[in-house]
């Protein structure tokens, strides 16, 4: 490679440099190291909101598996931060790693052989085991604190061959700005903003029905839901009027009959209007509830009338805050039924019924439930097998509980009208690519039934910053609790004292205890924004970046990671984040499945870098549009290899024909002598007004077609036509016009290619310029009166149409042509004569006529001289 030296668009000439063999090989590692080193990507802080192009990168979770889906959409992302560079901008593109949840909470677990308690105390000195037990029952218990320090000492390797796998890929992050999601400086932004929400009313505790993982023993937000459809059944059993009349009742969750609290019809269904008021009898526990109206009841469901359990699913908890029925609960945070007999159930037969499922899990509760309807000849016909939707947690594999505990909120408008119209006015201040993703962001706060979860029952994570005052009997009073000072942040009160007590007096009467809860990882990812743009450290920086101009992300994380991010936003800044959301599609198999290691279909990154290279890798992401699911294709990337390839080969062709940095034009083009250079130049100039318009409105798909169509356009034709007179076999004057157009396009289409083959371009760059063409100039509109914008592709099929005479006839391409003629439109044949001596030339022709005429352009009558050596085969 040429000596190379950051910096500036046109410095002082350099000298040519081309290699005798140009490869791709050994171009990502040799660049990614000149680029750290001389700084090619770093954002400058001495600047001004006008000058800063600002990306709230997407953290990826380091504990988790490499796989192509990272490539793709950071690779979109890349190419848009990069032609922002190019345009000037001052480009602040950090990279995060989110460290903080529950997949980074089970790696540590398993790589070390401990687990977190957070009543433990730190042990400054604590080393973990050398080889960790086989079962988790044997790990050691640690601290939180010594967890996190686990997490962080863990998260630099992972974080190591995410850095080198996207160093290779050819982001154009600056390195300086990074950070994790559980670091000191994230759980303090994250606790200070949880802070400022309290304050203003936005967080809140409550004690409410909430949606309960009983694996992970956690709540789960609206958010972390997913449908999963399941084999169930309909148990049929009646309960009983005060006249001994049967009301048929069909449920899926019979275990849940002890927990009744009302039957609930339809207010226009006519069978059950006459029980509206009154009461029933259940059966087995002999509770006496009501029968209720409520319009979700569904005439057609069933036998048209529902047992009202608290809780069976969120319709319950619909029912129960309605219609303000007492609160019943049988199932416990463990997933098993309490062992207690509740209060409600006051019969001899019906303790003994309870006794029969305390204790057991929902499936054994069932299983007893349905024995004793049988035993007690309650049970109508055989169960009506069905296969239904069930809540589950995103990443649990049991069915979710709906139990009552006491859970932090943040307000998001799932109960407030004008909040929820708020936010989705926040949206409207978002410009989405494609625009129609905007819909599901604003679905999606349509259909909110309550406000953000945000605590969690979990070990690992962001402590919420809270202690409670106890009374003098040791009960903690909620209403009053403690609060941390600023400087104070990071704490955590399972291991910090509360401000003005001592540690001694943790859980005793008069004294206090902290939250054992964290917040929920999506309250501090939501941050991200605040976090590396400087909020309430860097107020001067933050006014630099913020709002962010773009948030790249995933089409299946907008209810997640998009819309809790304009909610923190909303309460915290009174604004939309970011102007720009680039939404990516999903990566698909080759059966049109999305990509995930669940599925086992994910394709290995490193293998397609090792064996296309980075510029082939980003040439397939780049030519799929944002919002697009995509399906990997091993084909495109080699089409993109092929494409960097004929850049490096093509690049060397025009430097050996002689153009220099020195005949790319400026604003003098008397230069340009031919009509064919003209029409070049001309073609060119639409193709960076094209990529220009398409760039600035987010389809960098449409520039990389754009600009590589014109490529092969040029490689293909332009090359081929203009060889002679590049020789200098039609003089000076023309020779200068040949490589004015050669020097000019070649630091054209390195400019416009330099967004999505990194690699390939700075190589060329390298042999003729100093600098970096990543510091380069975005091309430029170059205005040539009178170029004609067509001319150079109707003479490109005039040439193919001689070059296909030649070989029909089996002869080689330099054969000589004694006479052909070309029949066109007038308007063509124009365009054929403007170029019609470089035509001649590049077909070895002695004699071509024009012929006007209706249709197609068409060779003929090609008359080629005797050759003594047939072409091969």
């Amino acid at each position: 490679m040429a000596e190379h030296t950051q910096g500036t668009d046109t410095p002082t000439t350099a000298p040519i440099n081309v290699p005798d063999k140009p490869a791709l090989e050994g171009l990502e590692t040799a660049l990614t190291q000149r680029w750290l080193a001389e700084g090619t990507y770093k954002f400058n802080p001495d600047t001004t909101r006008e000058q800063v192009y600002s990306i709230d990168t997407p953290p990826p979770t380091a504990s988790g598996s490499l796989h192509v889906g990272h490539m793709f959409s950071f690779t979109q992302t890349d190419v848009q931060a990069r032609y922002m560079r190019m345009t000037g901008k001052n480009v602040f593109y950090p990279m995060g790693w989110d460290d903080n949840g529950l997949p980074t909470e089970r790696r540590v677990q398993n790589y070390y052989g401990v687990r977190c308690d957070p009543a433990i105390p730190y042990n400054a000195d604590y080393q973990p085991p050398a080889q960790p037990a086989k079962n988790q029952r044997d790990f050691d218990v640690v601290s939180r604190q010594n967890f996190i320090e686990l997490c962080e000492e863990l998260a630099v390797e992972d974080e190591k061959v995410f850095e080198n796998l996207f160093q290779t890929l050819g982001l154009s992050v600056d390195w300086d700005l990074t950070y994790r999601t559980i670091d000191d400086t994230s759980r303090a932004v994250s606790q200070r903003a949880f802070l400022a929400n309290l304050a203003a009313g936005d967080a809140y505790m409550a004690e409410a029905p909430t949606l309960w993982d009983v694996t992970f023993r956690t709540a789960v937000a609206q958010a972390e839901l997913e449908d999963r459809e399941v084999p169930g059944a309909y148990y049929r059993y009646p309960f009983f009027t005060g006249d001994g009349d049967k009301i048929f009742i069909e449920t899926t969750r019979p275990e849940l009959l002890a927990a009744c609290a009302a039957l609930v019809a339809n207010p226009d269904d006519e069978r059950y209007q006459p029980l509206f008021g009154k009461t029933v009898k259940s059966p087995l526990f002999d509770v006496e509830l009501e029968v209720k109206a409520h319009p979700l009841a569904k005439a057609d469901k069933g036998s048209g009338i529902a047992m009202v359990c608290t809780f069976g699913d969120l319709t319950d908890v619909t029912w129960w805050r309605e219609l303000q029925l007492p609160t019943r609960a049988i199932m416990g945070r463990d997933g098993r039924i309490i062992a207690e007999t509740p209060e409600w159930i006051t019969s001899d037969a019906g303790k003994e019924a309870y006794a029969a499922i305390a204790g057991k899990t929902a499936f054994s509760a069932k299983e007893a439930v349905v024995e004793l309807l049988k035993e007690a000849d309650l049970l109508d016909g055989e169960p009506k097998k069905i296969t239904h939707p069930v809540n589950f947690f995103e990443k649990g594999d049991k069915p979710l509980e709906v139990v009552t505990s006491r859970q932090w909120y943040i307000r998001n408008g799932g109960r407030d009208e004008d909040r929820r119209q708020r936010l989705i006015g926040r949206g409207k201040d978002i410009d989405f690519h494609p625009s129609f993703m905007r819909s599901r962001y604003e679905n999606w706060i349509a259909g909110l039934n309550g406000d953000w979860l945000v605590s969690r029952q979990r070990f690992f994570g962001v402590p919420i910053p809270v202690w409670y005052p106890l009374d003098a009997q040791g009960n903690p009073e909620y209403d009053n609790p403690i609060l941390p000072s600023d400087a104070m942040l990071p704490v955590d009160p399972a291991a910090d004292a509360a401000p003005g007590f001592e540690e001694a007096q943790r859980d005793q009467p008069n004294g206090f205890t902290g939250d054992a809860d964290v917040l929920d990882t999506w309250a501090t990812s939501s941050l991200t924004p605040q976090i590396v743009g400087g909020w309430s450290r860097d107020e001067d920086l933050f006014a630099k970046v913020y709002p962010f101009d773009l948030r790249p992300q995933g089409h299946d994380i907008i209810r997640t990671w998009l819309f809790s991010s304009v909610v923190r936003a909303d309460a915290l800044q009174d604004c939309a984040p970011w102007k720009h959301a680039a939404i990516s599609g999903w990566i698909l198999d080759p059966d049109r499945k999305k990509m995930s290691k669940s599925k086992g279909n994910v394709v290995v990154p490193t293998d397609v870098l090792n064996e296309y290279g980075s510029d082939a890798v980003r040439y397939w992401a780049a030519s799929a549009r944002l919002g697009a699911d995509t399906a990997y294709e091993i084909a495109q990337m080699k089409i993109g290899r092929r494409l960097a390839i004929k850049l490096l080969n093509a690049s060397k062709f025009v430097l050996n024909l002689g153009a220099t940095e020195n005949s790319v034009l400026g604003g003098d083009l008397s230069v340009l002598a031919n009509p064919l250079d003209r029409a070049l130049l001309a073609q060119l100039a639409d193709v960076v007004t094209q990529s220009t318009k398409a760039f600035d409105n987010y389809d960098y798909a449409r520039a990389l077609q754009l600009t590589e169509t014109f490529f092969w356009q040029f490689t293909d034709d332009y090359v081929e036509l203009i060889k002679d007179r590049a020789y200098g076999a039609a003089g000076e004057a023309e020779q200068a016009s040949v490589l004015a157009a050669l020097a000019t396009t070649l630091d054209t289409l390195l400019r416009l290619f330099a967004p999505f083959l990194p690699f390939a371009t700075e190589e060329v760059w390298s042999w003729w310029r100093k600098g970096s063409v990543h510091r380069a100039a975005w091309p430029a509109v170059l205005e040539i009166p009178g170029g004609d914008t067509t001319m150079l592709a109707t003479v490109g099929v005039a040439l193919s149409g001689v070059r296909k005479a030649k070989s029909e006839a089996k002869v080689k391409q330099r054969t000589e042509v004694l006479s052909a003629t070309i029949t066109a439109p007038e308007a063509l044949t124009a365009q054929l004569q403007a170029g019609l001596a470089d035509l001649k030339a590049a077909s070895n022709a002695r004699e071509i006529t024009l012929v006007v005429g209706d249709g197609d352009l068409a060779v003929t009558d090609v008359d080629l001289a005797p050759s003594d050596e047939p072409a091969k085969a």
